[in-house]
């Protein structure tokens, strides 16, 4: 975060953090429901209890936040410096921090104490932004993001075009219908989708990846980045990663990748599907795993890391296919 001083983790200028499967129960009120995701079961009691801290505060919107923040990474740091499972800055934390399980220190690492903070905080910022017009949940994630003077100033959520997506991700996020993304997807794409998750916030490592999971690249990438020194993931090897693990064989290449999967018509997408990148079947040049509510899990480029992006995360989206079931094959 920018004014309000907690940042976003390997979203790189965008707030890109999103997965079906974390979703709020069909047809219920956002506000103080029940936690009825698939949060962590280390974290579900502390997100369930802080996540009814006030009116504007829900549980699945709490887990929601922190999926964003950190994909529920206790030890996560940001380049610019926050830290813990709800990128804390320090200074934010100093303020804003306490003590949750009582144990007389106040630790950002511990998610004992930043999770109940996390939720302390956002009740803070709706009561700071709570005469702006619009919808209250929207302004204080706006806030969260941007700062209550930001909002204020605006009269909503400000045109930043980070914060907006922030916004957007964390409320489709908590008020997706449960089960979205498994209904209308095969076994096999909901294990792809789930290994893929399992996998968020390991480094991009240009050329890594291979079916056992991540493996140090190789040099170099089109702008001189190498995967030489860095165990991880890129897109492709991440996808073929994923796919390996449901029982399915993936070319190393994003290209080869669409070559070998079954097109999908614009509309047709289906959580598991496969997006492509690039002007045509030649020049695919990125993949990545779609998990429904218009978000993919991807490894996007040299210095981010696995995570959420939107759909559109790049202009020249190419085409979406589907992997064709077949048995895994060693590669």
């Amino acid at each position: 975060m920018k004014a309000a001083t907690v940042a976003t983790v390997g979203v790189g200028a965008t707030a890109a953090v999103i997965v079906a499967a974390l979703v709020q129960a069909a047809g219920t009120d956002p506000v103080g429901t029940a936690l009825s995701m698939s949060a962590p079961a280390e974290y579900r009691d502390l997100i369930e209890e802080a996540g009814n801290a006030c009116p504007e505060v829900s549980p699945n919107l709490l887990a929601a936040l922190l999926t964003q923040e950190s994909g529920f990474n206790p030890k996560a740091r940001s380049p610019v410096g926050a830290q813990g499972i709800a990128q804390f800055m320090p200074s934010t934390w100093e303020s804003h921090g306490i003590d949750g399980n009582g144990d007389g220190k106040r630790d950002v690492w511990d998610p004992e104490d930043a999770i109940p903070s996390s939720a302390k905080y956002l009740c803070t910022i709706a009561e700071d932004v709570k005469d702006v017009p619009g919808n209250k949940q929207h302004n204080m994630l706006a806030a969260y993001n941007a700062g209550s003077g930001a909002v204020r100033k605006y009269g909503g959520v400000p045109p930043y075009k980070e914060t907006q997506n922030y916004v957007k991700a964390i409320s489709a996020l908590a008020e997706t219908p449960a089960g979205a993304g498994q209904t209308s997807s095969t076994g096999q794409a909901a294990t792809a989708i789930n290994a893929a998750k399992a996998m968020i916030g390991t480094p991009y490592s240009w050329g890594g990846g291979n079916a056992n999971g991540p493996s140090k690249g190789i040099c170099c990438s089109p702008n001189g980045r190498s995967g030489s020194a860095i165990t991880g993931f890129d897109c492709s090897g991440l996808t073929l990663y994923a796919y390996a693990k449901a029982g399915i064989s993936l070319p190393r290449t994003a290209a080869a990748q669409y070559a070998a999967s079954e097109h999908v018509e614009p509309g047709q997408q289906r959580p598991g599907d496969l997006v492509f990148y690039g002007s045509s079947a030649a020049t695919i040049h990125h993949v990545g795993i779609y998990v429904g509510n218009g978000w993919i899990i991807d490894a996007p480029r040299p210095g981010t890391q696995v995570r959420y992006s939107p759909m559109d995360t790049m202009s020249d989206l190419y085409a979406v296919a589907r992997p064709k079931s077949t048995e895994s094959k060693e590669i």
